[in-house]
């Protein structure tokens, strides 16, 4: 087993805890780079799509895992960077110039949307971001001049440095640097007083206004931030997609969302790329064995919400660290061996946020 051995305050803040996780994510990165070369088109396409989810999951995760604020409307802010970046597009604007507009626009919606819930908290908010994306999707639906509206808006091809990305693997490799940027700059925000604030609020809002923070400005700037990254992976997605209709934006996508934040495990960045990857790769999995199952279930309507639905709760009955918590336990049991417990491995008993005043 690994200690790591402080000798300064700064150990704390490091991203990296020792070189052995620059090895092994770094090995995962060369690896991440040549999947394009080992795997056909199907594969790398899905993996792309992967990519574009772990984005908004990334996003999400700082708003309810860091912030403890929970929204059912993020697709409606996939909707708004995913337009964004197509209208743009369409005009004429470079895609370096739409993806970061797309994104910056979005993260605006965020912060209109979070300023007048800020007194709202737990399933009022819930309500309120499901009404606001209720609205944008009507707003898709009717504003036929910008949306095209049910006929659908054919995204045009965008160039990078002259170079079209118009197959999986260009969609991939720009995914990918998406990825990497929005978990680098939400490692780096996490270790600011702006990440400390975000998690203090969540733990205890009472507590964290009695210490001086400004509960107002940090959850519209949550709420900012959160929008602005799932902008981001909508500008992605529109091209993942190649072509938007309002109905892709739905509360199904936005659950989604909720189900990669809380199966990848609540309050880790790895946890919502994990959940995405989950999340992602289930309908695959689904339509691979459809035919086998007994009983005619593979043929029942509404088998991959029902799932997702059911998966959800079982993992928030017996696994609440989600996917990132059963793998620390594994690494864990393995790094101890064969010096471990038996009961290093429960689930420690857990309470809501109400009951730590009782």
């Amino acid at each position: 087993m690994r200690y790591v051995f402080r000798t300064n305050y700064r150990q704390d803040l490091a991203v990296w805890r020792h070189r052995g996780d620059v090895f092994w994510y770094g090995l995962l990165l060369l690896l991440t780079l040549a999947i394009p070369m080992l795997m056909g088109e199907f594969y790398v396409g899905e993996l792309g799509g992967v990519f574009i989810f772990a984005i908004a999951g990334v996003g999400l995760m700082l708003l309810v895992g860091y912030t403890g604020l929970i929204s059912l409307g993020h697709a409606a802010f996939l909707g708004i960077g995913a337009y964004t970046n197509s209208v743009l597009l369409s005009k004429g604007v470079p895609f370096l110039i739409t993806l970061p507009i797309a994104g910056l626009f979005t993260a605006l919606c965020g912060a209109a949307i979070g300023r007048p819930t800020l007194r709202m908290s737990g399933l009022y908010l819930a309500i309120a971001t499901l009404a606001f994306g209720s609205i944008v999707g009507t707003i898709f639906q009717k504003w036929t001049s910008v949306t095209g509206g049910f006929d659908g808006f054919a995204v045009p091809t965008p160039y990078v440095f002259g170079i079209p990305l118009d197959n999986a693997t260009g969609i991939y490799y720009t995914s990918l640097v998406v990825l990497i940027f929005v978990v680098w700059l939400s490692a780096n925000m996490l270790r600011t007083p702006v990440g400390r604030a975000m998690v203090a609020i969540r733990d205890s809002e009472i507590s964290a206004q009695s210490m001086g923070i400004h509960l107002a400005r940090y959850k519209t700037l949550a709420f900012a931030i959160s929008a602005g990254m799932t902008g981001l992976a909508g500008a992605l997605f529109a091209h993942y997609v190649r072509y938007l209709a309002p109905d892709a934006f739905d509360v199904l996508l936005s659950v989604q969302f909720v189900t990669i934040v809380f199966v990848g495990g609540l309050g880790s960045i790895r946890g919502a790329i994990l959940g995405a990857l989950f999340v992602r790769l289930l309908p695959q999995f689904i339509a691979i064995i459809r035919d086998d199952l007994p009983f005619g279930i593979g043929r029942m309507p509404g088998l991959e919400p029902s799932l997702f639905g059911l998966i959800l709760v079982l993992v928030i009955l017996f696994q609440p660290g989600g996917i990132d918590g059963l793998w620390l336990k594994a690494k864990h049991w393995f790094q101890a061996y064969p010096l471990k417990r038996a009961s290093g491995g429960r689930r420690q008993k857990s309470y809501a946020r109400s009951e730590r005043l009782r």
